[in-house]
């Protein structure tokens, strides 16, 4: 569990946001500016089309002709080590936000999510080629261990400064590879409330002249890994069988759906990967809208998923001696709170204000818990009525656009195409023509 800093204010928030869906974007935004402390420059920003400037979007990648939004919801509900949050999400696919936001609403009811995280440690590689004595060069760069972490240090005091740095060493020893015998050496480093991709490739590259002269060998790459599997974060939540009762199903027959379609996708890698998008359905939003590289992230997520030499589900369920239903969901959780995008695009500056949160540990926590619950609302409909009911009812609404609605219309035929479950862009037409009595 992450601990604030014993000088930290903490904030007065709830993210219960009665009949939040039901209104419009401008009353949404009155609504959260007020829930979240937003300042008037933070309400404009969020108002205003195109708040990532052109000239700043210029300096952050190469090539720029234009800027691609995205929409920008909050998931509401969310109670998490007994604190609420508002977690912005940023997202195309209808449901992600909505189903979220009503499973923390249930999980808000049980107790909310529990979380913790290790420490923020990644890993950087130095590749050592061209040795006949890989288990020998591995005892060597032990050997050297304080000269290589001094070396490493030494790039980065500011971070040394602020209690982190290179803390150790790891070897790897691949005695035969198509291209002859190879040694690898991690650097680990605790990279603080940084993502820490520069920091450590940077170290790699300084230490590898010492690596080099201490093998006898060549050095390759210098790199980090994504499989960030020293730096996870975990979320659980226990549900009583009475939350998860509906009006059609009980909460036992809900239990015993959910349990099924885990164990499906734990035993079955062409399930399990759909199982684990829906994870990342949830979990990609909130990386997205913090400015954090969610590529890394479904990098270290599924090579983490095959950690066992079999891809399988990143989550799992079992059913507690008291009843009640407990979802866990452990992985790597690369995040950051300074650097890259996090500090250079003004919405992802104020997502993190909108969270709250006071470091990268916390981060991962908040944004593990989001994946959990999408995890479970995706189980919780494959378990009772199918997928397709609810994500398509939501879907209508761009079915509706596509069909050429505007305004109120968007509802109103988004309504009927939902109670028809005929959502088709055909009947779309048909009913708009109806409508506007064409």
């Amino acid at each position: 569990m992450t601990v604030p800093a014993e000088n930290t204010t903490m904030r007065a928030l709830s993210s219960r946001l009665e009949n939040f869906r039901n209104l419009d974007p401008a009353e949404r935004l009155d609504r959260l500016a007020e829930a979240a402390g937003l300042s008037p420059a933070d309400r404009a920003l969020l108002a205003a089309p195109g708040a990532l400037p052109l000239a700043r979007a210029n300096g952050m990648i190469e090539n720029v002709i234009g800027t691609f939004e995205l929409p920008l919801g909050v998931a509401t509900n969310f109670q998490i080590n007994g604190r609420d949050y508002l977690v912005p999400m940023a997202v195309e696919e209808p449901s992600v936000v909505a189903a979220a936001s009503y499973m923390a609403r249930i999980a808000r009811g049980c107790g909310g999510f529990e979380t913790s995280s290790s420490l923020p440690l990644m890993r950087a590689q130095v590749q050592v080629i061209g040795i006949t004595d890989p288990h020998g060069a591995r005892l060597k760069l032990f050997q050297a261990r304080e000269e290589i972490l001094a070396a490493a240090n030494s790039r980065d005091r500011m971070l040394v400064s602020l209690g982190g740095g290179c803390r150790d060493i790891e070897v790897h020893v691949f005695p035969q590879t198509p291209r002859g015998a190879m040694v690898v050496m991690h650097l680990i480093v605790d990279v603080r409330d940084a993502m820490g991709a520069n920091t450590v490739n940077t170290m790699a590259e300084t230490v590898a002249p010492i690596v080099a002269r201490v093998t006898g060998g060549e050095v390759r790459l210098r790199i980090l890994s994504n499989l960030a599997d020293l730096r996870l974060a975990r979320a659980r939540v226990s549900l009583t069988p009475e939350a998860l009762a509906t009006r059609d199903f009980s909460g036992e027959r809900m239990i015993k759906g959910i349990l099924d379609a885990y164990t499906f996708a734990a035993v079955d890698p062409y399930r399990a990967a759909t199982h684990n998008k829906g994870i990342m359905n949830g979990i990609d939003p909130v990386v997205v809208a913090t400015g954090n590289d969610w590529r890394a992230i479904e990098a270290g997520a599924h090579a983490f998923a095959a950690r066992s030499g079999s891809y399988t589900s990143l989550t799992a369920w079992e059913r507690a001696q008291d009843g009640r239903l407990v979802g866990t969901l452990e992985m790597p959780m690369a995040l950051g709170l300074v650097g890259g995008a996090t500090k250079t695009h003004p919405l992802a500056q104020l997502a993190l204000r909108i969270l709250g949160v006071r470091s990268a540990q916390e981060l991962a926590e908040v944004t593990v818990a989001v994946g959990l619950a999408q995890n479970m609302a995706a189980l919780r409909a494959l378990a009772t009525e199918g997928i397709q009911r609810g994500h398509m009812a939501l879907h209508a609404r761009n079915i509706a656009i596509v069909a050429g609605a505007t305004g109120a219309e968007i509802d109103a035929v988004a309504a009927e195409l939902a109670a028809s479950h005929d959502v088709r862009a055909d009947k779309a037409k048909e009913i708009l023509a109806r409508l506007r009595g064409a």
